[in-house]
């Protein structure tokens, strides 16, 4: 099988992190310059897909690897750990803690 881009999944993905970060559907388009809102809203509900420039663009506007926008039908991807600054930071002190406690 060829792999594929599933367009409802992938909008479902974008709505995630747009929701994560607190981007709004007018947000993305003054970011990618669109002449109106409608084609956010058909990534959003699978009717289309953003091209690989809007797909780029959006994975930086969102803090996202591109790899975690878009959805399809691959087995084998690998799951990418997308932790916060303050998640990290707090893991390394309790890391650091149980080694000086040791």
């Amino acid at each position: 099988m060829v792999p594929a881009i599933d367009k409802k999944k992938t909008g479902e993905q974008i709505r995630k992190y747009m929701d994560l970060r607190g981007v709004s559907v007018q947000d993305v388009k003054t970011y990618l310059s669109l002449a109106c809102v409608q084609s956010v809203y058909h990534w959003l509900n699978g009717q289309s897909a953003p091209n690989i420039d809007n797909l780029y663009a959006l994975s930086e506007l969102l803090r996202v690897p591109l790899d975690l926008l878009v959805a399809g039908n691959r087995s084998n991807v690998p799951e990418m750990n997308l932790l916060t600054r303050e998640m990290r930071l707090q893991r390394y002190f309790y890391f650091i803690s149980e080694r000086i406690a040791v």
